[in-house]
């Protein structure tokens, strides 16, 4: 008679990853939201001044309280959304991956000078 497996266990809740895969994805999606304001807010003068929250700090204080806003609802969205269910890590992940690299790409001077 073999001893059973301590960790398969068919009674008890089913381990879900959807509120992991919220934050990777709404984190991606703040640092893609900070660089394409950055950059809007570097090329265009309207929204240059649409951002600027504060005088003495510029555009920049607009910049980051939007980014930071945009991060915050779509965490809170996306883990209303998920946090019950399993989802595709694995896409998720590439696709935070992936808007984090363009992020850095965008502020990066002289690929931001290119647009």
């Amino acid at each position: 008679m073999s001893p059973a497996n301590p960790f398969a266990s068919s009674k008890g809740p089913a381990l879900t990853n959807g509120s992991a895969a919220a934050a990777m994805l709404s984190a991606g999606i703040g640092s893609f939201t900070l660089a394409l304001l950055s950059l809007a807010a570097d090329k265009v003068a309207s929204i240059k001044s649409l951002l600027n929250f504060y005088k003495p700090t510029g555009p920049l204080s607009g910049v980051t309280t939007v980014a930071i806003v945009v991060w915050l609802l779509t965490w809170v969205l996306l883990e209303v959304v998920w946090t019950e269910k399993t989802v595709a890590a694995a896409r998720i992940i590439v696709i935070a991956f992936v808007l984090l690299g363009l992020s850095f790409l965008l502020t990066f001077p002289p690929i931001g000078d290119l647009f």
